[in-house]
């Protein structure tokens, strides 16, 4: 079984320096996707909004501006509330978005713990995949044998 850390938060979203609305979101981490977190955001749609970006670019951004192109992250006070601010860019528009500083840093932590940072690799489980791929079946027997001699095979040849 694979572990999952969820957590439900409800985030803001900056639509000018006075005034915010309010957006539910859910990260998600999955030791089976370890490089990556999820975020999805209910904006009122038939289905939510969903960002998959570097676990490794919200851990660095908990501390120091950090990305670039379509997401962005860093963190900074507003109304003395510690917050991280996420930008995202897309061909659809870009928002800028404010997360609780603690909350996202709790959950990391989490994070963290079911996979520990350096140790991701091991969550992918590619080297049983490739013993698994590389593994000779019983039917790979007749790939194995040629059925016909190759022109470099010498079989066949006048005068050798």
């Amino acid at each position: 079984m694979h572990t999952v850390v969820e957590r439900e938060l409800e985030l803001k979203l900056v639509l000018s320096p006075e005034r915010s609305i309010p957006v539910p979101a859910r990260l998600t981490y999955r030791a089976d996707d370890p490089y990556a977190v999820h975020i999805a955001f209910h904006i009122g749609s038939a289905s939510p909004v969903h960002w998959t970006f570097a676990r490794e670019l919200l851990v660095e951004g908990v501390f120091r501006p950090c990305g670039q192109g379509d997401v962005r992250v860093w963190p900074t006070k507003v109304d003395s509330r510690s917050v991280i601010c996420l930008a995202l860019s897309s061909p659809d528009g870009d928002a800028l978005l404010e997360a609780p500083a603690a909350a996202v840093s709790a959950w990391l932590e989490r994070t963290l713990r079911a996979v520990p940072p350096g140790s991701e690799h091991e969550s992918l489980g590619i080297d049983e995949e490739l013993r698994d791929l590389l593994t000779p079946t019983p039917s790979d027997d007749l790939y194995l044998r040629d059925p016909w001699p190759s022109d470099e095979s010498g079989a066949g040849e006048a005068g050798a």
